[in-house]
């Protein structure tokens, strides 16, 4: 729930308010801001404005710990009678909510997109460290439990594959697809989980160190299920396309 507020004082906005998870916020010049403009509706009362972050009242209060993607950094920003002009609202006034949502879509795609390699290349690292790996006498990757739970996590990354490529097809020919990109979203917030979890047990204790590039993506993935739209949310939004969401 956005509490920021944006009022509009003569040809110029006055911002008062917090944000929170804000990706490169301690380095940033620009910041794209939905802010209440209104005391309209939730969905109709939004705005977005280009904030640049060197203005008087715009405080970074830190640079968040977090448990992966520890490369990107991420804060939390508050605002104190910021002044910006009216000129810096992106489109039109009260439908930033609609702007943030259609650019959900691809935000997602993109995401789904971005972990195909990543999972591609555990697997592949996976084969061949437990390939080299011997216990007992014999590589790890000999028992039947690894080998065919590595055929099972190839064979889901390739699904996956499958499903973002028809909704980019479909996407590309203007057709809505809300509800396969939250599927996929879905599908791929819950396998990077799987596929990461999976392959850093048949790393034994070394999948435990930082050493190895498994238990990065361990962390770095864990992401995915959270951020541009929780598993929860993707769900409510498969089941609205299903006619199954319980109305209010």
């Amino acid at each position: 729930d956005i509490k920021t507020t944006a009022v509009r004082k003569g040809d110029e906005y006055v911002i008062n308010g917090g944000k929170m998870w804000i990706t490169s916020g301690s380095q940033a010049d620009w910041m794209c801001l939905l802010a209440n403009t209104s005391e309209g509706p939730p969905h109709q009362n939004k705005s977005l404005i280009c904030l640049p972050m060197n203005l008087p009242g715009i405080h970074v209060a830190k640079k968040i710990d977090k448990l992966g993607m520890r490369s990107s950094d991420t804060a939390q920003i508050f605002f104190e009678d910021v002044r910006v002009p009216c000129k810096n609202l992106i489109g039109e006034e009260g439908k930033g909510f609609i702007y943030q949502m259609l650019q959900f879509q691809e935000e997602r795609l993109w995401g789904v997109a971005t972990v195909l390699t990543p999972m591609e290349t555990i697997i592949q690292e996976t084969i061949d460290y437990t390939r080299q790996r011997k216990v007992f006498g014999q590589p790890v990757l000999h028992n039947q439990t690894v080998h065919f739970r590595l055929a099972e996590l190839a064979t889901e990354v390739e699904l996956l594959r499958s499903l973002l490529h028809r909704a980019v097809a479909l996407h590309v020919e203007g057709n809505d697809v809300t509800k396969f990109a939250s599927m996929a979203k879905l599908k791929a917030g819950r396998l990077t989980r799987e596929v990461t979890d999976c392959c850093l047990q048949f790393w034994g204790g070394m999948g435990f160190t930082s050493e190895v590039l498994v238990s990065r993506f361990y962390r770095d993935l864990r992401l995915m299920s959270i951020g541009g739209g929780t598993d929860e949310t993707m769900l409510s939004i498969i089941c609205k396309y299903m006619d199954i969401l319980p109305r209010k």
